[in-house]
Formats: C-alpha cells, sequence, structure tokens
C-alpha cells in the first residue's frame, strides 16, 4: 500500500509509489516512463566477438535520437563540458558522492529551458514510471537538504545534475551517457543503438523519509525495509550464516574506483533460506536491478538475473538490526553485486549501488 501524507503548504498529496504529484510538478520532468517492465525477456545478447543482438533496439534507437537531439541544442562551450572521447577516463570516473559538487559533465542549471526538456526526455527513456519518479525524489531531496536541514551550500539545487557523453552517439560505434548528481548515477553504454549495460548504477536518498516540511512524509527508497524484514524471518543459524560482522561497515564498500574490493561471495545462500525468505531476497534483486529500468532494459536485467545459479546467491548482513542502528547489507551472485548501507550516526542517510560483474561499462563487448 502507497504511504501517503498531506502536503499542508500546497495540498497535494505524497505517495510513496504514485505520482508523487508535488515532486514530479516541482521538478517539470518532461517525458513518461515505460511502465514497471519487471518481466523476463531475451537476455543482452550475444558474447564476445558476436554480432550485438539487443532484446529491443527501439529503446536504443529512441535513447540515440534523444541524446542527439540533446546534443543539437547545445552551443559550443555547453558542448565541451558535456562530451568526452569515449575511451576518456571520465567514463570510468563514476561518482554520486558529490554533497554540493558539480559532476562532471552539463548540469541542468547551466542549461536553457528547452535543454533541459531534451536531457529529461534521455532519462524518461531509460527508466520506468517508478524509476523516473525516484530519480526525481531525489534530486528533489537535494533542496529539502538545504532548505529544511541546512545542509551543504547555498547553491546546491535539484538541477545539479549533469549529463556526460562519451564519444559519438551513432547506429554501429560503441558510445555511452550518463545522468549523475548528488546520490543518483546511471552509466548507459551502448553499441550502436544495443543497450549492453546500465551498470554501475545507484539511487540513494538523505533524508530517506521527509521529517518536515512542504514533502513531510515522502518516503523514496524502500530498501531498508526489504533487507531488515529479510534478516529479521531468519532463524537464528540462517542469520549467524549471514552475519557478515557484528558492526554494519557505514557505508558500501565496492564505491568509485574500488568496484572489485568485494571478490568473495559472503553470507546465506538462497537454497538455504525458506521459500518465504528467498521471495524477498528476489524481491530486493529486482528491485535494485530491474524495476527502474523502461520495460525492454528492465526484461534484459531480469534475463541476466534468471540465468544465475540462484542456490548460489549470497545474502550478507553487517551490524545489529534494530531502527536508528546503522545497518549494511550485500546480494552477491555469481554476475552481479548490490550493496546497501545506511551511515554511521545517520539513519536517514541511505547509499546503494549496484555493480554487473562482468558488464559494467560494457566490458564484456568492449574491454
Amino acid at each position: 500500500m502507497a504511504r501517503r501524507k498531506q502536503d499542508k503548504t500546497n495540498g497535494h498529496s505524497i505517495t510513496r509509489r504514485g505520482a508523487v504529484a508535488t515532486a514530479a510538478a516541482a521538478l517539470a520532468i518532461a517525458g513518461s516512463g515505460s511502465g514497471m517492465g519487471a518481466g523476463l525477456g531475451a537476455g543482452l545478447g550475444a558474447a564476445r566477438a558476436t554480432t550485438v543482438q539487443p532484446a529491443d533496439a527501439g529503446t536504443g534507437r529512441v535513447l540515440r535520437q534523444r541524446v542527439q537531439a540533446w546534443l543539437a541544442t547545445l552551443d559550443e562551450g555547453q558542448r565541451d563540458r558535456a562530451t568526452f572521447a569515449f575511451d576518456s577516463r571520465t567514463r570510468r570516473a563514476w561518482n554520486y558522492m558529490l554533497g554540493s559538487r558539480f559532476a562532471n559533465g552539463l548540469a541542468l542549471e547551466q542549461m536553457r529551458g528547452p535543454q533541459k526538456d531534451a536531457a529529461r526526455d534521455v532519462l524518461a527513456t531509460a527508466l520506468s514510471a517508478w524509476g523516473l519518479e525516484t530519480a526525481e525524489n531525489i534530486m528533489l531531496q537535494q533542496d529539502i537538504l538545504r532548505d529544511e536541514w541546512g545542509k551543504g551550500s547555498a547553491e546546491r539545487n535539484r538541477e545539479r545534475f549533469s549529463m556526460q557523453v562519451f564519444g559519438t552517439p551513432s547506429a554501429d560505434a560503441p558510445w555511452a551517457w550518463r545522468w549523475e548528481g548528488h546520490h543518483l548515477t546511471i552509466t548507459v553504454t551502448m553499441i550502436g543503438d544495443a543497450v549492453v549495460s546500465t551498470t554501475p548504477k545507484a539511487f540513494s536518498s538523505e533524508p530517506n523519509t521527509v521529517p518536515s516540511g512542504p514533502y513531510r512524509g515522502l518516503v523514496v527508497l524502500e530498501n531498508e525495509a526489504l533487507g531488515r524484514t529479510l534478516f529479521g524471518d531468519l532463524g537464528a543459524g540462517a542469520r549467524r550464516a549471514a552475519l557478515l560482522r557484528d558492526r554494519s561497515y557505514g557505508n558500501i564498500l565496492a564505491k568509485p574506483g574500488r568496484e572489485a574490493t568485494i571478490s568473495r561471495r559472503e553470507g546465506l545462500a538462497l537454497g538455504d533460506m525458506t521459500p518465504g525468505q528467498a521471495d524477498i531476497a528476489r524481491r530486493l534483486v529486482a528491485l535494485y536491478t530491474s524495476e527502474h529500468l523502461a520495460g525492454p532494459l528492465a526484461a534484459d536485467a531480469a534475463a541476466r538475473i534468471a540465468g544465475e545459479d540462484e542456490a548460489a546467491i549470497r545474502f550478507g548482513w553487517a551490524g545489529p538490526n534494530q531502527a536508528g542502528e546503522s545497518l549494511y547489507y550485500r546480494l552477491h551472485g555469481q554476475g552481479f553485486l548490490i550493496e546497501f548501507a545506511t551511515l554511521f550516526g545517520q539513519p536517514e542517510h541511505h547509499h546503494t549501488v549496484v555493480h554487473d560483474l562482468q558488464r559494467n561499462f560494457g566490458d564484456h563487448l568492449l574491454g
């Protein structure tokens, strides 16, 4: 059931899932998502040295056309700021822990109105309706942190999110684009019109439940609640198997530049869970890997997970399972790593990350 609170400032209702009318109106995000799109479909395509066969080239074609349309609106200085060579080090220099700082690329606040709309069209093409709503709310949180919490610089704002384009968008060559700012990053790597990777990506949040002000009651992510539910349902022996250590790590570990820091799968195997517990674990995996993506991209991501040896997927936990205490958990399969953490002393400050261990940045085809 959607969590609903009344916005006493303007009379709009705020829902945890659904329209979130206040956030959407405030951000004026153009375009529409493609539905939840969590079903299975054909995989991302062929292995290295074979023809790329995307599940739906139509989505990739629209992405290319919309990136090209956005680039066409830019002046020379803006284009210089927004574009990079495909082999630039910046393509791998993802970073969503930025505070008030600018990400690489061209920020929304550095664009004119039609340019902003064209950039948002790109993001709306890649994300589902719920994924776009979540991204909008993460962007909106920058205003909340500035106005309600006094956190960061006075210039911090919902438009300090950048577009970055790597290489030249074309129908046959490798290229990529990234949307990035504080607590939000997604890198989409393409070969022509084929989307070959949507990782690394992170949808993070602060404050995850807004305690006051015009957006009071807005809940941005449900990742913590589901993780706590899963760990709390485990029996004593299963908890011991899942527990990585008694104290939380206080943050994710596979940060930018340290993507390979976790090499060994540890924790409780899904094959050792009850059916109900395994269902919660699957729900978590889908929440992180596919539900925020547009339909065809979500189907690709879900098919990639469906190809895993499910029994070998591990759920690991660190820290107490107590409200207000820092916690950490991860889900680690043969081909993916998901991490979630609340920061020490900041229970409403949530960090997440998703890595495809073979396909980050399209490395399975381009590495």
